[in-house]
């Protein structure tokens, strides 16, 4: 008996099958994919290299990270937020609430904390995660030479003596409100010269070099543990705290739900000693911020 022909032969029916599941892998190897994270920072040695250790602990715990660090200043950064091209970057909480919120920069640091949180969601839809151990507020310093020389200790004594002196600052200082403006409205400081430096360094540098009697620097500076110098006490609360805090598109935490946890985890580990640390080995040693970061996250937890 004649046996009968199937429509195509089992060979044909094996191949077509392997084919249907060749079609279908490239979608399943998409679905497995990490999610793509982009991690900002805005242009200074810190920013750079709290942006590497959040990308760098993302990375480890199985995200893909594009890194868009060295952005610019602050609206530049929070614009990249607003348009997408970057998810998340570290932010001051001072700095978001006076000068991207636009709003007054009075309390503690718990209250400024929950102002600019709030305000950020409401006007934004932008989410700001807990804060690190970092408040890297502002700070006048002097040689202690001028101290000696014009009394100083406080921003107070400050008030006398600047019409007689030179101010060394970066370029957003001049229109903050935290900035000339404050010392203006607060303390009645008015500079003889006033000088702007966007490198940190050339501030000091010219400080050093008779160039600046006051310069503008901040509380996680390096140079401030290493070089001696004298920091005006705010007598007066001028300036609010400024913590560090990731900033981040909610749909990102949608996307890779760990986010949080990670960036906690080094925040935790972070704080005013560590920071000026770790400023110092990128700008005194001349250490890449990616080395840094991985250096640091490479230790043992305390």
């Amino acid at each position: 008996m004649r046996s009968r022909t199937l429509p195509f032969p089992v060979g044909a029916t094996r191949r077509r099958r392997l084919l249907a599941a060749a079609l279908l892998l490239p979608g399943l190897a998409r679905a497995q994919e990490p999610p793509v994270l982009r991690v900002g920072s805005k242009n200074f040695t810190e920013q750079l290299v709290v942006g590497e250790l959040y990308a760098q602990a993302l990375e480890a715990a199985g995200a893909r990270v594009e890194r868009q660090l060295n952005l610019g200043g602050t609206l530049i950064a929070q614009q990249a937020l607003l348009a997408g091209q970057i998810d998340l970057y570290p932010e001051y909480t001072g700095t978001g609430l006076g000068v991207v919120l636009r709003a007054s920069t009075e309390g503690s640091a718990a209250e400024v904390y929950r102002r600019v949180r709030e305000g950020y969601e409401r006007e934004f839809g932008l989410t700001w995660l807990a804060p690190s151990g970092i408040d890297n507020g502002n700070a006048l310093l002097v040689l202690p030479e001028t101290a000696r020389r014009y009394g100083l200790a406080t921003l107070s004594d400050l008030a006398r003596a600047a019409p007689q002196l030179t101010l060394a600052a970066g370029n957003e200082f001049a229109g903050r409100a935290d900035g000339l403006p404050g010392l203006v409205r607060v303390y009645g400081i008015h500079f003889r010269r006033f000088r702007q430096f966007a490198a940190l360094g050339l501030r000091y540098a010219a400080l050093r070099h008779g160039q600046a009697d006051v310069v503008n620097a901040y509380a996680t500076d390096w140079q401030i543990a290493t070089g001696g110098f004298v920091v005006l006490r705010d007598d007066r609360g001028l300036w609010p705290p400024y913590q560090l805090a990731p900033v981040v598109r909610p749909e990102a935490m949608q996307r890779f739900p760990p986010l949080e946890a990670v960036l906690a985890a080094v925040n935790a580990r972070l704080d005013n000693p560590v920071m000026q640390e770790l400023n110092r080995q990128v700008d005194q040693d001349g250490d890449e911020p990616r080395e840094v970061a991985a250096r640091f996250l490479a230790q043992p937890r305390p």
